[in-house]
């Protein structure tokens, strides 16, 4: 698998409060997630290319949440770059979506 974006970012809550607003965000979001409660990661996997991962450590501030999306395809992984117009402007959408989830999570609402 090939990482296409990463984001890292610090909360300031609890690692197990920050894991468990992650699951309840992406439940909310209809996005079913395998958890692995132990190592506090969450995986959603969905279509023909995408896996998105979850890590969640703690952090003297709070917790470190870092999103990974990667490009699950077999075979030819290099055809999710035309399928998806060369994910263009995917990046900034990803960050941006990685934030107002940081948000949310300082906030207690996710």
């Amino acid at each position: 698998m090939r990482t296409i974006v990463e984001v890292s970012g610090v909360v300031a809550t609890t690692a197990p409060e920050a894991f468990a607003g992650i699951e309840r965000w992406l439940k909310e979001h209809s996005a079913p997630a395998e958890a692995d409660r132990e190592r506090r990661t969450l995986v959603s996997q969905g279509g023909w290319w995408y896996r998105g991962e979850y890590h969640v450590t703690a952090d003297p501030a709070g917790a470190r949440v870092t999103h990974r999306v990667l490009n699950a395809a077999e075979g030819q992984w290099w055809a999710v770059l035309p399928a998806n117009r060369f994910l263009i402007g995917f990046r900034p959408r990803v960050r941006a979506g990685f934030a107002a989830l940081l948000a949310e999570l300082d906030q207690g609402i996710a």
